[in-house]
């Protein structure tokens, strides 16, 4: 087993004959709250796509947990929550998690287990339809989190939501991490890269940084993360 959880090489992606990622080379260590971030467009979902194994490729390598990404056997080994709520409208909260565990093989204590980690024990019998953008979000993450997989991979997961559960959510990354999941976040607020343990920065498809956010801070000689980020386009440009 290697020291990471993903390991990519040469990644090209086009999409309409404009390249979306350009020959992308890196990894992503296991037991971290990594981030990627960088503005809308960049390419952070289709990185994060080509991780999951449902981006279609043109060249390069991505492995996952040692094996290539897309493989039958990952299917329950990553935790997947996309920018959209991927869960049905028209059933509650539980009834949706319910749905997931059985298709997982999980029992109604790992719903339970869930509900309680994202804070929506209260809301469980609600319809989704019915809740707010926020609340639905953690339905979202609710369903990626059953069955405790070893990789969560996050697209801007905390979007929208009020600064008191923006905390709360960067806690249970934390705390996952610590406990040995490997968590992968994007996002595109620069304020949230402190509380990464590790940060890939991204612009127009490449990766411009990569490492701890003080060391990254420190190299482009700048107090924070926008700042820095700026600074290193600045250099490239």
């Amino acid at each position: 087993m290697t020291h990471n959880a993903v390991e990519i090489r040469g990644l090209t992606v086009t999409r309409g004959g404009r390249p979306v990622l350009s020959a992308l080379d890196l990894h992503i260590p296991r037991g971290q709250v990594t981030g990627l971030l960088g503005p809308s467009g960049c390419g952070k979902s289709t990185l994060l796509r080509s991780i999951v194994g449902v981006q279609r490729v043109d060249a390069g390598e991505v492995a996952v947990l040692d094996r290539p990404a897309g493989s039958r056997a990952l299917r329950q080994r990553i935790g997947y929550v996309t920018q959209a709520a991927s869960v049905y409208d028209d059933l509650t909260a539980v009834e949706n998690l319910r749905f997931f565990a059985r298709v997982l093989s999980q029992s109604d204590e790992e719903v339970r287990r869930v509900l309680d980690l994202v804070d929506l024990t209260g809301h469980a019998d609600q319809v989704v339809a019915r809740l707010s953008g926020g609340q639905r979000s953690r339905v979202s993450l609710a369903v990626a989190l059953l069955g405790s997989p070893p990789l969560l991979v996050l697209d801007e997961p905390t979007v929208g939501l009020d600064p008191v559960l923006r905390a709360s959510l960067w806690q249970l990354f934390h705390d996952l991490a610590d406990a040995g999941t490997t968590v992968l976040v994007s996002s595109h607020v620069m304020d949230e890269a402190e509380r990464c343990d590790r940060l890939l920065l991204m612009r127009e498809g490449a990766i411009i940084a990569d490492g701890e956010p003080g060391e990254i801070k420190a190299r482009a000689g700048v107090p924070d993360i926008e700042s820095a980020f700026l600074a290193l386009v600045e250099d490239a440009g």
